[in-house]
């Protein structure tokens, strides 16, 4: 289960300031808030509030913060407010608070839904069931397909984001952030750089897309391992190239040849990751996107260009002392060693 913990040092929030807010918005008589962290998060700070019986939880944007667009706490508000009302694994928004004298920075409150996140070592009936991990995967790729197939103007999010020149922008932006949190060389990212910069390829079409999707961010029915609860974390979320979004899952799906430390990164069960491959999920996509895919080559260096951008920019925020949170000490190994993955795919032509 996705247990809470107690806030790590630095990370905060002003009780007291919430509790007046909380009590005035929620119609409060009286009765203390109790506030603990959800700890496995890297990007956005997540919190469960509890108000009597009843728990909330309330995001904000990290300590440190470079990149205001990436952690819009409305924008995400807002999307979620539509995308609730006609996709069910979407957590429905309660309040959105964007005065920074509450907490020290904008945030919104949620429902919390209750499920299993798997990290790290999966159920025993997942581990032994080679029927079940195809069964868990295809609803995986199912719900994203799903999510893709979202009539976007029909829910008012029309604005959310602009398709035309939607890969090459993100090309551009992605690797402007790299060298803003730039902290040591990695010279394979960077000719991965050089290689995505000129191989973009035509747009395919748009779509609703979660942009970081992957079983991290994805909350089981403990009971149905195959009924998907919530998808969480929709900072990205944008409208955008559909295979961009099955890209960045991709890039999460580390292969049985990248070694131990890597397998056992908490973003998809290690047991998935090793008995089903990334060219096994694009399948399963096109069966369930009824669509056929192409330059799933591009979108999967991509992703893993991304998420090392990701990385860079946490383990930048580090460096700097804006986050004390030990789990980010070792993020440049990872960067490195993503690099190195994309450069690999790059040059054998294979996802």
């Amino acid at each position: 289960m996705s247990d809470t913990k107690p806030i790590r040092q630095g990370e905060e929030l002003n009780a007291e300031n919430l509790q007046n807010f909380l009590r005035e918005k929620l119609n409060l008589d009286s009765g203390e808030i109790g506030i603990s962290q959800f700890p496995a998060g890297n990007s956005n700070l997540t919190y469960c509030v509890r108000i009597g019986e009843t728990e909330y939880v309330l995001r904000r944007p990290p300590f440190g913060n470079q990149v205001k667009s990436a952690h819009d706490m409305s924008r995400e508000f807002n999307v979620l407010s539509k995308l609730s009302q006609v996709y069910a694994p979407a957590p429905k928004p309660l309040i959105y608070c964007g005065d920074e004298n509450v907490i020290g920075s904008e945030f919104y409150l949620m429902e919390r839904r209750n499920g299993l996140i798997i990290r790290g070592k999966s159920p025993e009936i997942l581990e032994n069931s080679p029927g079940l991990q195809r069964k868990v995967c295809e609803s995986f790729i199912e719900n994203l397909a799903n999510l893709h197939a979202l009539d976007y103007q029909n829910i008012g999010l029309e604005t959310l984001g602009k398709p035309e020149g939607y890969v090459s922008r993100q090309v551009e932006g992605w690797t402007r952030r790299y060298f803003n949190a730039k902290t040591d060389e990695h010279l394979e990212l960077e000719k991965t750089i050089e290689w995505l910069a000129v191989n973009i390829p035509e747009a395919h079409g748009a779509g609703l897309i979660h942009n970081d999707y992957k079983f991290d961010n994805v909350m089981l029915n403990p009971e149905n391992l195959t009924e998907i609860v919530a998808v969480l974390d929709w900072e990205m979320t944008t409208i955008g190239e559909p295979l961009m979004d099955l890209g960045s899952s991709l890039a999460y799906w580390m292969s049985k040849d990248t070694g131990a430390e890597l397998l056992s990164m908490p973003f998809n069960p290690k047991v998935l990751m090793i008995n089903i491959s990334r060219a096994e999920l694009v399948e399963m996509y096109e069966e369930k996107s009824g669509k056929k895919v192409s330059n799933m080559l591009f979108y999967y260096v991509f992703g893993t260009f991304k998420l090392a951008v990701i990385a860079q920019q946490i383990y930048f925020r580090y460096v700097k002392g804006f986050t004390k949170d030990r789990r980010f000490a070792t993020f440049n190994h990872f960067i490195n060693s993503l690099g190195k993955i994309a450069l690999q795919a790059i040059e054998s032509g294979k996802i």
